[in-house]
């Protein structure tokens, strides 16, 4: 009886172990999924820079047609990996890429999309993260589907794939 109990702790914690490394990490369930997208009034990074105050958008700007909101920086690895993908979907008309520049200096982005090429329309710039915190955002780059009601369908988390595009949020841009 001793041991019991130890062993008994023991083995609850190999179990929430197994089950947490069985996880997938891109699969976290958003309390947002089939919400309204959360409210925002951004300014808009102009690229190339225009003098004067930048334009502010909100999400009412976006309502009545489905976009994609990709949360993004420069100095993100993984927004590097997806950026040729986000690319290709762009120049392919598909859907609407709004980018929404997370943390980042203005100067830094522009330059790195200088170089890449330019998948957004338009590009928001989030630079205290508060927007982010809103929308769930754990770490860039994480992409929303968002209807043309303005209600999120869907999160995707990590860098946009050819087969998450197919498989995962496709389909919801061509449902009635």
């Amino acid at each position: 009886m001793r041991f019991a109990i130890p062993l008994l702790v023991l083995a609850v914690l190999i179990g929430f172990f197994a089950v947490g490394l069985n996880r997938d990490p891109r699969t976290l369930p958003s309390p947002l999924i089939g919400k309204a997208a959360p409210a925002f009034e951004l300014p808009v990074l102009e690229f190339p820079k225009k003098d004067g105050a930048p334009p502010l958008l909100t999400n009412a700007d976006f309502v009545g047609k489905p976009i994609l909101v990709n949360f993004f920086a420069s100095w993100c690895a993984g927004c590097q990996v997806e950026h040729p993908f986000l690319m290709r979907l762009a120049q392919s008309g598909q859907v609407q890429i709004v980018g929404v520049d997370y943390k980042d200096a203005d100067a830094d982005v522009r330059q790195w999309l200088g170089v890449r090429g330019n998948p957004y329309a338009p590009i928001l710039v989030d630079l205290d993260g508060r927007t982010g915190i809103d929308w769930g955002v754990y770490g860039v780059p994480e992409t929303f589907v968002v209807d043309a009601r303005g209600t999120i369908l869907h999160k995707h988390i990590g860098a946009m794939t050819p087969e998450a595009w197919e498989k995962d949020i496709k389909p919801l841009l061509v449902k009635p």
